[in-house]
């Protein structure tokens, strides 16, 4: 078996030029990886989809301008893709079949890229472990004893571990980045609404956004511009016509970076920290303006991303009753089958914070707590955007952290919250914000973060890549 997909995309795309190799070859060598790797990453797996895709592609020219050709993907399985299951992750929907495609996917497919199958996640998209899915928990590849992250965990494996050069993910508190930083790739959250959400099963409609998750900056650009385009489906999108790699290799010298102090104070582990500021000095050296500045309400965000959140989630979840579709339990009564639908479909996680998020909604409380956090985060918005008007960037860890052991905090519900605590900020602001790796503790990969303006991806790229260049990890399962 070659090694095709451990190439570069423009690597594959110049030898599917050329004629050297099929679509089919790369659809082959995908499915292979993953049987050989049993790393639980997927939870439907498209063998039958994927191969007749492959195989149809063989009678179109390749085009030379889509570099996306035939390659594989694979898609986080709370997103519609038609005629396949999107489970979510969770009982309740264990057989549902999706009668339509998400707005992300006819892009996916517009450019043909060929989708493997859906990833497994954290249920519903509630933890930041994978842990929650009623699917059993992804395996980290590098060290199977220690949790991938999540929610988007499946989709941060299966490139990880060479399956597809591409995935995606979705982010509602750092879902995409977080697991990222734990498997060593490249994760992006784009601004709120530059990707239509028509057709993701929704957690927190206010926070919920799908990015690309890659093997290195450049890719990620690259997936991006497949996935952007105002879709009248979703009315928080916009028109978004715009080449994330036109940036890339562009000098960084004179560009301002700002560092809150949030993020370098003791929340983040030592070890972390020593590697962060490893990069920033290599930066300093080459020129750029690094200063340490606060941000107003800043450590507020667990708690707002908790009360909105879970709000949210309450109301969206609503849906699953067992009448319309999913799980359906024999009941008597309405409220009977209410009950026996939602306490069998659901796992414990999701009913904790359905329970919460009611409780949070109910009467006054909805001013009390929802409408009080909504008001906390505008402002907390707005002390980001200060920030932007003097620097161009924002740099910080992505994790306080390394992956640490399967089952540690499982029985801790609100220890997974504090897994995001650094990247919770970029989606209550609806910011750009990437993961990247930055370096190994203990053989364990670590991110680091660059988090932008609104509409800032491609300068996020341009610094992105020049420090995965200057860095050149080159980080590897197994190396």
């Amino acid at each position: 078996m070659n090694n095709y997909l451990d190439l570069s995309v423009v690597e594959i795309h110049d030898l599917l030029l050329q004629g050297k190799i099929k679509p089919i070859d790369l659809v082959e060598e995908s499915f292979k990886r993953l049987n050989d790797n049993e790393l639980n990453a997927f939870i439907t797996i498209d063998y039958e989809g994927a191969r007749k895709k492959a195989l149809e592609l063989e009678d179109m020219e390749v085009p030379k301008d889509n570099i996306l050709f035939g390659i594989p993907i694979a898609i986080k399985d709370n997103i519609m893709v038609s005629n396949l299951k999107c489970t979510c992750a969770s009982h309740i929907l264990e057989n549902f079949i999706s009668i339509y495609d998400a707005s992300v996917i006819t892009l996916i497919k517009n450019v043909n890229m060929i989708i493997i199958g859906k990833t497994n996640m954290d249920e519903f998209a509630m933890g930041s472990t994978s842990e929650t899915s009623y699917f059993k928990t992804p395996i980290n590849p590098w060290n199977k004893n220690k949790v991938p992250g999540g929610s988007s965990g499946g989709s941060a494996v299966a490139v990880a571990a060479g399956i597809t050069p591409f995935s995606l993910g979705s982010d509602t508190g750092g879902s995409i980045r977080q697991p990222a930083s734990f498997n060593g790739i490249v994760g992006m959250k784009p601004t709120y609404g530059r990707v239509s959400r028509f057709g993701l099963v929704a957690f927190a409609s206010s926070l919920d956004q799908i990015g690309p998750m890659t093997r290195n900056v450049y890719e990620n650009a690259l997936l991006l511009n497949a996935i952007c385009k105002k879709d009248t489906k979703d009315l928080t999108s916009f028109e978004t016509n715009e080449d994330f790699t036109k940036l890339i290799g562009k000098d960084v010298k004179n560009m301002k970076i700002a560092v809150p102090n949030y993020f370098v104070s003791e929340v983040v582990e030592k070890e972390v920290l020593d590697v962060f500021n490893n990069v920033l000095n290599k930066l300093r050296e080459k020129g750029l303006t690094i200063d340490y500045v606060d941000v107003n309400h800043i450590d507020k965000a667990p708690i707002l991303y908790q009360i909105i959140a879970m709000g949210e989630a309450s109301s969206n979840l609503a849906r699953f009753d067992g009448i319309r579709y999913g799980l359906k339990e024999e009941a008597n009564t309405l409220e009977d089958l209410y009950k026996k639908t939602r306490s069998e479909g659901f796992g414990v996680e999701v009913k904790r914070r359905i329970m919460v998020g009611s409780y949070i909604l109910s009467g006054e409380n909805a001013k009390i707590y929802y409408n009080k956090a909504l008001q906390i985060r505008d402002d907390l918005k707005k002390s980001f955007e200060n920030i932007y008007k003097e620097y161009d960037l924002i740099l910080a860890p992505t994790s306080s952290r390394p992956a640490y052991d399967v089952g540690l905090h499982k029985d801790n519900p609100l220890r997974s919250f504090m897994d995001d605590i650094l990247v919770m900020h970029a989606n209550m602001g609806g910011f750009p914000s990437m993961s990247l790796p930055m370096g190994k503790i203990s053989g364990l990969p670590i991110g680091m973060q660059i988090m932008g303006n609104m509409l800032d991806e491609a300068k996020i790229y341009q610094l992105g890549s020049f420090i995965e260049k200057e860095l050149n990890l080159n980080l590897k399962v197994g190396e």
